[in-house]
């Protein structure tokens, strides 16, 4: 009987072994981890409790947006950021930036090309945590449809990033600092795309400000938000440049909060340009 109460044992640490290896090894325990951080910041800061899953083929965790109406924009006489109602449907968001090592999932694949030949971190271990760079659009839409999506509309990367209370930053109204984000020059290179998880945005979302500029899914126009629909917005049909949004590492305060819009050749590949993906609830 001892004996076999033994074995039992031995094979019930055996396999919490085994599960905890494979989730380590899976990437899954990081993002078990960073999903805690995320609820006990979120219950800190007064702001609602999200739903985050998993995605298996990107080990990404996403969170879920509910569907609803926002302020898009901010203030009356700016067209470029004409503050506007906008009513979204419900979508799942990436929480972090696209990292080296999801992407190199992807070029293992054989799906995702490897990124601009002069960019020194992708093929470095060491970086493998920090936001893919050095893709153009293309390259990045191609990822997001390879995880079963798709790059966000500005729309849809504004509520994530300022919630229900029109926030002019992630984190609320406190103006940027380096304890915030990586911005104006102050580390003079990108991060980890899991840093500065005090400065979360409501929804649970990570560097919504700073470190790299987010490609969206939409042709940039200026005054687009004058003729914007009311529901769920994808942007104008045909365009020069694709949008931008978030800021980069060398961007000023002005260039870093949740209303900013920026724009670049969807052909062009540069060290300040990452991106993270959605998906629908269907």
């Amino acid at each position: 009987m001892k004996l076999k109460k033994i074995l039992l044992i031995r094979a019930s640490v055996l396999i919490v072994v085994l599960v905890v290896l494979y989730a380590w090894m899976s990437g899954l325990l990081r993002q078990i981890t960073l999903e805690a951080e995320t609820e006990a910041l979120l219950i800190k800061h007064g702001d609602h409790l999200v739903r985050i899953r998993f995605d298996l083929n990107d080990h990404m965790n996403q969170v879920y947006i509910p569907a609803g109406e926002f302020t898009m924009g901010s203030g009356a006489k700016d067209k470029e950021i004409l503050a506007h109602k906008i009513y979204l449907d419900a979508y799942w968001i990436d929480q972090t930036d696209v990292t080296n090592a999801m992407y190199a999932m992807c070029v293992k694949a054989g799906i995702c090309s490897h990124p601009a030949r002069y960019d020194h971190y992708f093929d470095n271990p060491k970086y493998a945590d920090y936001p893919v760079v050095y893709v153009t659009w293309y390259a990045a839409q191609t990822f997001c449809t390879w995880e079963g999506g798709k790059l966000p509309t500005e729309a849809q990367w504004e509520k994530a990033a300022r919630g229900w209370d029109d926030r002019p930053y992630p984190w609320g109204t406190n103006l940027p600092d380096i304890t915030l984000l990586n911005y104006n020059g102050d580390h003079g290179d990108i991060v980890s795309a899991y840093d500065y998880l005090i400065a979360l945005s409501p929804y649970g979302l990570l560097q919504m400000s700073g470190n790299v500029r987010q490609w969206m899914f939409d042709w940039y126009e200026r005054t687009y938000y004058t003729v914007s629909p009311y529901k769920d917005p994808q942007g104008p049909d045909s365009g020069q440049y694709k949008s931008l949004r978030g800021g980069a590492f060398d961007d000023n305060f002005q260039e870093v909060d949740t209303t900013y819009r920026a724009y670049h050749d969807p052909t062009s590949a540069g060290q300040e340009r990452g991106f993270r993906c959605v998906q629908s609830t269907n």
